[in-house]
């Protein structure tokens, strides 16, 4: 007697009796009904409108579609060593419903069957879209000629088997039909992530632009105002000066203390003027079309150091350039940068009465270094991070003077070069500033 889990004998699976019974029956063509006590074997699901089996992401669905139940278990009993969700229909129309809905790798189909036959069936899943190139194997006990198969092929099967069938023969045209689903489908997938990836790639790309536009747009605007402050500014400003050395040069109206206070607002003056050129260069290095090059390094800093005594040629400043150093990047804006951090070093080793300066080159991770080192009056780590920001000082103006943009600037030329800028120092004990190259960035 067959039993199941719901019967509490013994359930049928992949080799049980029945199972096997009638899949040497199917072979013959002599497949008997199943008791009706029995229920749906393992894997076989009957086709329900509401609740339909849902393959995982490995497997297809396989549609099997015959009137007789015992014939779908011995088709079960051939199939389902593929591991593959195997979904049975007993009528045609059960099965045209189901393929509304769900796509599946291959269709077996039966062809006597009551109500509407299986070249009917056939011809309605052709003329649906979503079936029309679903491959069709009609299998069949009743025709041992080849009328019948000739209008099989008729209505789109790729085969017309006649029972009795060999297992392995049905197995392996499944089996072809399951691996072609999985590479169409997996194809799918691709397809549709290449078009998501290009939709992406074009959201990108008009984002960005529009973002470049508006970049260039704030850009211009900012570049009209900076002219604009800076004329407005300075017409006062030179009002001050005038003014100021006017009632200078007036010597009987004004006592030594009046006299100092006006040297202050000159000297103000002179300072905000200064201010403002500064901004306005740190505005249009920003600003500035990189071009690429092979640069001197040590000529540069050699001849900037150079100049830098005969400004001041009481001063004895020891320097050391390390010799051909080359880099590869923009030759004026790389001048700058070294005027900036010369400069920097010139100006904080004044104090020092054996002053020394280095320009050089080393290798941090593999990566060419380059740096500036003095025994000047150093900084304390603890605010590193100011040190490349607009207007941050960490001495007095008194002490030494400046508006706070030359190492802002350097920061902005390295970074606008792919590469990075950092400093150390100690306080009382000099600075290093170090910095690197990579790729220009527009």
């Amino acid at each position: 007697m067959k039993a199941d889990g719901r019967t509490g004998g013994q359930a049928d699976g992949p080799g049980s009796g029945l199972a096997d019974d009638n899949a040497r029956r199917l072979e013959e063509g002599t497949a008997v009904a199943e008791p009706p006590s029995a229920g749906p074997p393992d894997r076989l699901t009957a086709l329900s409108p509401s609740a339909s089996p849902s393959p995982s992401p490995d497997q297809v669905n396989i549609l099997l579609v015959d009137d007789q139940p015992a014939n779908l278990l011995a088709l079960e009993a051939m199939l389902q060593g593929l591991g593959q969700n195997l979904i049975k229909a007993e009528s045609g129309r059960e099965a045209l419903k189901w393929l509304l809905t769900h796509d599946v790798a291959v269709i077996l189909l039966d062809v006597k069957m009551p109500d509407m036959d299986g070249f009917e069936t056939a011809e309605l899943i052709r003329q649906r879209d979503k079936s029309r190139d679903t491959p069709i194997i009609f299998l069949t006990a009743a025709d041992k000629t080849h009328t019948e198969a000739v209008r099989g092929y008729a209505v789109g099967a790729v085969d017309y088997l006649v029972k009795p069938v060999v297992p392995e023969f049905v197995r392996s045209k499944v089996s072809v039909f399951v691996e072609l689903a999985k590479k169409s489908e997996q194809l799918r997938r691709q397809a549709e992530q290449l078009r998501e990836g290009e939709q992406a790639a074009r959201d990108l790309a008009e984002a960005r632009a529009e973002l470049v536009r508006e970049l260039e747009h704030k850009n211009q605007e900012l570049e009209s105002f900076s002219y604009a402050v800076s004329h407005d500014l300075r017409a006062p400003l030179r009002r001050i000066e005038a003014f100021s050395r006017a009632v200078l040069d007036s010597q009987d109206r004004l006592d030594a203390d009046g006299r100092r206070y006006f040297d202050r607002i000159q000297e103000a003056s002179r300072q905000m003027s200064q201010l403002i050129d500064d901004v306005l260069h740190l505005s249009k290095v920003t600003r500035a079309e990189l071009r690429s090059q092979e640069v001197d390094l040590s000529a540069l800093a050699s001849a900037i150091l150079e100049r830098l005594r005969e400004g001041e040629p009481a001063r004895t400043v020891e320097s050391k350039v390390r010799p051909a150093v080359v880099a590869q990047g923009d030759g004026q804006l790389l001048r700058i940068a070294l005027v900036n951090l010369l400069e920097n070093a010139w100006k904080f080793t004044a104090r020092q009465s054996a002053a020394r300066i280095e320009f050089g080159m080393t290798s941090v991770a593999g990566e060419p270094t380059y740096f500036v080192r003095d025994n000047g009056a150093g900084f304390d780590m603890a605010y590193v991070d100011r040190l490349f920001g607009p207007f941050q000082r960490l001495h007095l103006a008194s002490e030494f003077p400046g508006s706070g943009i030359g190492l802002a600037t350097v920061r902005r030329i390295i970074h606008r070069m792919g590469g990075r800028v950092w400093a150390e120092g100690l306080v009382g004990q000099g600075a290093t500033f170090s910095f690197t190259l990579g790729r220009l960035r527009a």
